[in-house]
């Protein structure tokens, strides 16, 4: 694990507007991530942006001083002032070698998440190395990394009680909404459809919730959502012109600038004057500050439920010191797995080498004796030297991974 890198820029160091600034949005990721391995020498990467955290994975040589980070950023080219490029440099948590899988792992079981016990970011975690992963931006060694993690968190959330009664951003966010005392036949109008707000619409579904109008920038994912809740489904640049009224916006969309900015909002009111709730999930926010700061509403972010969370880990102590256990055991059997893995890779042309023997013992050697044996014994020969072959190939590496086991 020498070379396993991670930059993060977290909600424990950094306030969750400022970190806003660092989420790639999809259809530039692929660039970026391109520039940072061209230009870094970096061999494999995968980046993962939620709701409070930006995080780059990969593997490298270099040192993760100062000097790297803020290249790294510049590479990274998000178009950011110069004193935010300092802010992150200055608030960046970097973690190498052993301790970075450790927090690779910390963080897909949920121990550094905002929320402790919720499994969404395994998940979130899974979906952005898939995405990497079809890109061309990993190999073989972060294959092995994300099995790892993904037997990991599974073994935590099944033998602990971290995730018992589990608590999410999404759930916070949805008892908050309980708190104002909606009633069943308030308008809903939710803003993106991803997995977000899919599961804030599946409790207000369960609760009997039904007045929805779905917004996103692709329209067959609105109406897929739409028809789960029995809802109207709308392309995004509609937003401006919708006249249905609401009660309640819930909005989390990959945008990096406000999707609800004053004139749409205005647009929006249609020229009711009562107090609003926004449900702004999104990070950065998808509402602008002049919206938050002019009109009456009742504004919900992630920001606003971080103390809830804090309480949540202080209830979960117990089963954090559990699930440490877990993750240092699977730390230990990784770092033998790698090694076997070395060797296998170290061997791989062991299988060449002995074809190419056998090619040339056949084919040149020994070609005259063989040519005038009869079919029969050919036969037996050609079982013979197959049968050699593949001990060849396979005691050699089952000897060298047990002579690696006993010296473990």
């Amino acid at each position: 694990m020498e070379y396993l890198k991670i930059i993060a820029f977290t909600h424990q160091q950094i306030d969750l507007k400022s970190l806003g600034k660092l989420v790639i949005c999809e259809q530039t990721l692929d660039d970026r991530l391109r520039n940072i391995q061209s230009e870094l020498n970096i061999k494999e990467i995968f980046y993962v942006g939620t709701c409070n955290r930006v995080e780059f994975i990969f593997t490298s040589a270099a040192q993760l001083d100062r000097s790297f980070i803020s290249r790294f950023l510049h590479v990274l080219d998000m178009g950011l002032p110069e004193e935010y490029m300092e802010n992150f440099i200055n608030n960046v948590s970097t973690y190498e070698n052993v301790e970075a899988f450790n927090h690779l792992l910390r963080t897909s079981c949920s121990l550094e998440s905002l929320v402790v016990g919720e499994k969404e970011i395994l998940a979130q975690v899974r979906k952005a190395y898939e995405a990497c992963k079809e890109a061309g931006f990993t190999g073989d060694y972060m294959r092995m990394i994300m099995n790892r993690v993904v037997k990991t968190a599974k073994e935590v959330y099944t033998h602990t009680n971290i995730s018992r009664n589990p608590v999410s951003v999404v759930s916070l966010a949805y008892r908050k909404l309980r708190e104002l005392n909606m009633c069943g036949n308030s308008r809903l109008l939710i803003i993106g459809a991803g997995e977000t707000n899919n599961n804030i619409a599946q409790y207000l579904k369960k609760h009997k919730y039904s007045n929805f109008s779905i917004f996103n920038r692709t329209l067959e994912k609105a109406e897929s959502l739409a028809k789960e809740l029995n809802g109207k489904a709308f392309p995004l640049e509609e937003l401006a012109n919708f006249k249905g009224g609401f009660d309640v916006i819930i909005t989390c969309t990959g945008a990096t600038e406000p999707v609800i900015t004053t004139e749409i909002y205005e647009s929006l009111l249609n020229g009711e004057t009562g107090k609003k709730v926004i449900v702004d999930l999104a990070v950065p926010n998808d509402t602008a500050l002049e919206v938050r700061e002019n009109f009456p509403i009742h504004y919900i972010e992630v920001e606003s439920l971080k103390e809830v969370a804090r309480k949540n880990i202080q209830e979960r102590y117990d089963e954090l010191v559990n699930a440490e256990h877990i993750i240092e055991e699977n730390i230990k059997e990784f770092e033998l797995v790698l090694r076997q893995r070395r060797i296998e890779l170290a061997m791989s042309e062991v299988p060449r080498k002995i074809k190419e023997i056998k090619e040339k013992a056949v084919n040149t050697v020994f070609a005259d004796e063989i040519n005038s044996l009869d079919d029969e014994a050919k036969a037996v020969l050609e079982q013979v030297i197959s049968y050699m072959e593949k001990k060849y190939i396979s005691v050699p590496m089952l000897m060298a991974k047990d002579i690696l086991v006993k010296n473990s």
